[in-house]
């Protein structure tokens, strides 16, 4: 599976396939997208889109992933130029997610308290 929702070359297209069409994501790492909830193929690329429009560039690189049976807690590391700025960014950010029959069922980025929890995970 893909590091999330990802975008792809020129077209800016996200790769929705190896999520379920009923996913349910929610967010309580960015500061306006705390408490946020998104649902179904629509949401993730909702979600995504206001993710990512602030930004002139951005790259998400998966660093580790912890399996917990099931579910899994991923470590990436986030980097950015903002687009009216020119200011970059690379900031961590951790996600917990859910899978049914191969497919994301739920995920939620992880706040700094869970993620600091996370990190002492055994793998």
């Amino acid at each position: 599976m893909r590091d999330g929702p990802s975008r792809h070359g020129d077209a800016g297209k996200l790769t929705l396939s190896g999520f379920d069409p009923e996913v349910v994501y929610e967010d309580r790492n960015l500061p306006d997208h705390i408490g946020e909830t998104y649902h179904g193929h629509e949401g993730v690329t909702r979600a995504a889109e206001r993710w990512t429009e602030p930004f002139e560039s951005l790259a998400v690189e998966l660093e580790r992933v912890i399996d917990l049976g099931d579910e899994l807690v991923s470590f990436h590391r986030w980097r950015a130029r903002f687009r009216h700025t020119g200011i970059k960014v690379s900031e961590p950010v951790v996600y917990r997610w859910r899978f049914r029959d191969g497919k994301v069922i739920y995920f939620r980025s992880l706040s700094p308290e869970e993620a600091d929890a996370a990190e002492g995970l055994k793998e």
